[in-house]
Order: C-alpha cells, then structure tokens, then sequence
C-alpha cells in the first residue's frame, strides 16, 4: 500500500492506493471523522450492483450509511440527478457535521463532490475510486455536473478530505472504460513524468491489471504528477490548467458524440490533436508516430471521428471554460514535462484541424 499526501496552504489530505483496502478505508474514516453524525453514499448503478451490500456491510460496523445509486457514466451528472442527491440528503436529515461519500468512478466523484460543496453551503466528502479514469479525477478537488451546452460548466473546488483508491475495483472494468482511464495516465507522463512514459511505453501493450504492483507504482506517480500541480494552483489560476492537455478537443468531441464516446477516448485524440500543433511549433524529444503506434496498438481511435466538422469543433470548443476573450486556449507541449498554454486564432487552429484529417 503507498501514500500520498496532498499538501496546500488552506488543505491537506491523504491518498492511499492499494489493493483490498476496504478495512483500511473504514478504520481510518472512524478515526479521522469520529465526530460525524450521518455518512450519505453516492455511488452508480454497476458499482451498486457489484461492490455496494460488502461495502454498506463494512461501513455499518462504524455508521449505517443513506445510501443513492444514479445513472452510470456522464448521465450521473445531470441538474436532475444533482436534485435527487439533495433530496435524498435533505430527506435523511444530513448536517453540516455528515460526511458524503463518492463510491465509484469519475462521474460519481464529481456529482458527489458537487453534491457535497453545495449541501448547506459545504460539507465534508471523502472519495473511494473504482476506476482507472478515477485515479485522475478524485484527486483536486474540482467538482461539476454537465449543462446540455457543454460539459463541466456547473461545479465548484471542493477539495476531498481523504482518497481510497482500492485497485482491486479495477478488475471488473470493461475495456473501453480501462482505456478511457489509461489515457488520463498517458496524459500524466507526458506532461510531467518522462519515466512514467517511458515505463507504459514499454510495459503497455493492453490494459490488464495482472500485475497490481505494477499498476501500483506507475498510478502513484500518475497521481504525483497532479498533486503536485494542484498543490501549487487549487483553482486553476495559471498551471493547473497544463491538466488540461488534451481536453479542449477532447470535451468537443465528447459534447457531440452525445457522450457515446467516453472521456478518455476523446481526451486521447485532443491529446494527439495537441502533439501534431506542438511538433509543428517546435522538435518534440519524442516521436509523435511512434507515439500514435502505440496509441493505436492499445486500441485507441486516434482521429476526430468523420462525421464532425470543423466549424462544429470550433463552435464547441469556443463554449470551452477555458476559453478567455472569444480566444480558445491550447495547452501544448514544447518537450516531455515542459507543457504550456497558448491562446489560438480560429483561422489557425482550422489549418491544423485539416492537417489533422477533418473537413
């Protein structure tokens, strides 16, 4: 089991990471909420079906907790859904000394979280990720719910008072979410660890965790590599947003796909996106083709899909967050763990949007 502490001026807490953590996670919860009057958990329906009567089972010899399952994935995080879980809370009489709990993936974790920043103005909430994606996700603080016009755009920072990440969760996922998570780490090791990279690069070739002490290590230093962001920049004001490598495109494609293609997916191909306009600025340490092969011999789809267009992509990306004066901003990278940000014209960023293979 390793920890790692995330250390701030106005927070501090602690990730574990480790399999089989369940008794760990309850006894450590007792004694570091000991004052807690109720526990609410958050969790989806596969992780309801799968983990939820063992987990209700070992919480309950501490607190009997009110427990709400949602919709899986991105229809967790509706304002629909985010009116049930106060319903729910306001229902099973919670107060500003209950603790809430996210019991699932990244989806779960940002509703939750949200759930908890807003609940009578903010209470404590600890996170308990079951999937890879997770691992990037339950770490920050950042928590939000989706509007119909683009995803992320109602939330708040609202930092975890604890992380449990159990791997052995990660054994009942299907492929295509371990490969939504995976990108997330390939994201982590190429804007902050050269090693991390090289490591996946040559361990990698399919996402299995037959080997959970390697997954172990090499999620410890995916985490790292946000920690330490985060710790120097909660709220996004200047290099936080170097997480967001990737994602600008990423949450376009996500948004018009109707969330049919998962996060990470798409975060992959922003990723690949965001290598072709760093190679053109200037010689990346790292081949690009070498890069997409591996991409491509894990199973990613590494190209806009066909069937969106350039002014559909603009029009997204410019309802981005991100975006600061009508300008669509870029995290880019002028080498391994050298990333930056960049403001883009519209006309220049259709040119390497065609160079990339959209029309």
């Amino acid at each position: 089991m390793r920890k790692v502490r995330v250390q701030a001026d106005s927070f501090q807490y602690d990730i574990w990471i480790g399999a089989n953590l369940t008794e760990t996670i309850v006894e450590d919860m007792a004694t570091k909420f000991s004052n807690v009057t109720k526990v609410m958990v958050i969790c989806d329906q596969t992780i309801s079906r799968l983990y939820l009567d063992s987990f209700v089972t070992s919480l309950s010899k501490w607190k009997e907790p009110i427990c709400k399952t949602v919709p899986n994935g991105e229809e967790a995080k509706s304002l629909d859904v985010y009116q049930e879980c106060m319903e729910t809370a306001i229902e099973g009489e919670l107060d500003r000394h209950s603790l809430i709990i996210a019991f699932g993936g990244g989806a779960v974790g940002d509703l939750a979280g949200f759930v908890a920043a807003t609940f009578m103005r903010g209470i404590p909430y600890v996170q308990v990720p079951t999937t890879l994606l997770a691992h990037d996700s339950s770490v920050g603080g950042k928590t939000a719910v989706n509007h119909p016009l683009g995803k992320n755009m109602i939330g708040a920072f609202h930092q975890p008072k604890a992380v449990y990440y159990d791997i052995q969760y990660l054994h009942s996922l299907p492929e295509r979410e371990r490969l939504s998570g995976f990108a997330e780490l390939i994201k982590h090791g190429l804007i902050g660890d050269r090693k991390l990279l090289q490591q996946l690069m040559l361990h990698v070739d399919q996402v299995d965790f037959q080997d959970l002490s390697f997954w172990e290590e090499v999620l410890e230093r995916g985490i790292k590599v946000k920690v330490k962001i985060v710790e120097q920049d909660a709220k996004e004001q200047n290099i936080r947003a170097f997480l967001n490598f990737g994602h600008t495109l990423g949450h376009a494609i996500e948004n018009l796909s109707h969330y049919t293609i998962t996060h990470g997916e798409c975060v992959l191909i922003g990723m690949n996106f965001a290598l072709l306009i760093s190679e053109k600025r200037n010689p990346l340490s790292v081949s690009r083709p070498a890069l997409t092969e591996w991409f491509k011999r894990i199973g990613y789809q590494i190209e806009v899909p066909k069937e969106l267009s350039i002014d559909q992509l603009i029009e997204q990306m410019r309802r981005d967050k991100k975006t600061i004066g009508g300008l669509i901003q870029y995290v880019l990278l002028r080498d391994i763990e050298e990333p930056y940000t960049i403001s883009i014209q519209d006309e220049e960023l259709i040119f390497y949007l065609k160079e990339f293979g959209v029309s």
